[in-house]
């Protein structure tokens, strides 16, 4: 294909438009992709976008975007994010599977970075017009032995890494191709990556996060080990018939927890997500009939988790995550907080003193704080409930500021603290203050609101 330009490539360049594929064009979408792209494919999956690159009339490029691969280890070292956040924000990733420039590209060589880049700058907003849900990462696939992936470099996408050669053959399994690709990515706004490695997503951005689940970020050998723990717990169920075993549906809901569901349909809706070994490595029983592995309903998670004690639930389940997610547990924070609508005997609300994880936001454990007390007493039991690595940093506020505390966690729990420091305790506020003068970085106002020194 040539197009005629008495200013050559840049007269090109100024004259391309882009804009979305109309539904009657499909067919000669596809045809151009099965007959004229490397891949000779035009199967996409998950939501898609599909663009043409036209010059009064005439297509120059087709471009399509599609949803995101589920594993990449090159796209989560770069986003520097643990599985649970893959699996509740990989909506936020899109990948551009096809880019296919019709007209000869020696000719023409900017003619494909100029496409793309005009995609990008509109990108944004159409993914969120057509599926109601925004987008701040690309990535791109490309088999360097058929293209060199100059575009990407131009519109300011990072080569990452290659991908390990293989391609999904069924829902569970893979197998080697010999032709690893080159994984691109490139934020869409400059904020991108601190945002989805961050504990918590913008205001703007966390209603999407709780109405998606994800997939289940784990692997069946790690399931197997959190049923193996829970079947410690009683079941105090009777009767012949019983569909699914307790074990089995408290798995299930503790798991869709963890991709963020939240109520018992919830956790219905998001166990149909699991593959049919996730659900055996869970712990269901195949239906007789079909053979297959079916999750629990709404009302079993009701019937089974009101019969149990949460706290011990928690336990369970927190000790096994800090098994699968140790790097998430270098910080941990201890939190004390009202229970909201509860009630002891005399009348006051409830008080719990919670082990937090600063990366994840995930309680690990929690413990009541005793009527006519405080949280200070309450942290050595609550630290000996949870399992961490050595060197694990606590954070907490100024009321845990005490030898005592500080002497138990650094000498016999094996981590080290970082507490607040208040007014109230004037004669350690003037060794700070002394102390942080002397080191050059004198506190404007009480200790921790001085000026920022990173």
């Amino acid at each position: 294909m040539v197009i005629d330009d008495p200013q050559g490539e840049a007269g090109v360049l100024r004259r391309l438009q882009v804009r979305e594929l109309r539904e009657e064009e499909r067919a000669e979408f596809d045809w151009r992709l099965q007959t004229q792209h490397y891949l000779a494919s035009s199967v996409l999956v998950g939501p898609t976008l599909r663009y043409v690159a036209e010059i009064e009339g005439q297509w120059v490029a087709l471009i399509a975007f599609s949803a995101p691969a589920l594993h990449v280890k090159g796209r989560e070292r770069w986003l520097r994010w643990s599985p649970r956040q893959r699996a509740r924000r990989l909506g936020f990733v899109v990948n551009n599977s096809r880019l296919l420039v019709l007209p000869d590209r020696v000719r023409y060589p900017n003619l494909a970075s100029r496409v793309l880049a005009l995609c990008l700058q509109r990108l944004a907003a159409d993914w969120q017009a057509r599926w109601r849900h925004p987008v701040l990462v690309v990535e791109s696939f490309v088999d360097e032995s058929e293209c060199r992936g100059t575009c990407y470099r131009a519109c300011g996408f990072e080569p990452v890494g290659a991908t390990g050669g293989f391609a999904r053959v069924s829902r569970d399994f893979y197998e080697a191709h010999g032709r690893p690709k080159q994984l691109y990515l490139r934020a869409l706004v400059p904020e991108a990556r601190r945002w989805l490695r961050q504990g918590r997503l913008p205001a703007a951005l966390a209603p999407y996060e709780a109405e998606c689940s994800g997939p289940c970020p784990f692997r069946a050998p790690a399931l197997e080990s959190l049923l193996e723990r829970l079947g410690a717990l009683p079941d105090a169920r009777r009767g012949h018939g019983l569909r699914h075993r307790q074990r089995y549906v408290v798995a299930c809901a503790a798991v869709s927890t963890l991709m963020g569901a939240c109520g018992y349909r919830a956790f219905e809706n998001t166990s149909h997500k699991f593959t049919q070994r996730q659900l055996r490595a869970l712990g269901a029983k195949p239906d007789e009939a079909s053979g297959r592995y079916a999750p629990p309903s709404d009302s079993t998670f009701q019937r089974v988790l009101n019969r149990l004690d949460a706290s011990r639930v928690a336990t369970i389940v927190g000790e096994w995550l800090a098994e699968q997610e140790v790097g998430a547990l270098a910080r941990l924070a201890l939190d004390g907080k009202v229970l909201r609508g509860s009630g002891r005997h005399d009348g006051k609300p409830l008080q719990l003193l919670s082990a937090v994880t600063h990366h994840l936001r995930l309680t690990l454990n929690q413990i009541a704080i005793e009527q006519k007390s405080n949280e200070i007493p309450a942290l050595k039991p609550l630290l000996r409930r949870v399992a961490v690595p050595p060197g694990t940093l606590v954070t907490a506020d100024a009321l845990h500021c005490q030898q005592e505390s500080a002497r138990f966690i650094t000498q016999e729990w094996g981590g080290d603290y970082l507490f607040g420091l208040k007014g109230n305790q004037s004669g350690i506020e003037e060794k700070a203050r002394h102390l942080l003068t002397q080191q050059g970085f004198p506190p404007s106002g009480p200790v921790g609101k001085g000026p920022r020194t990173d």
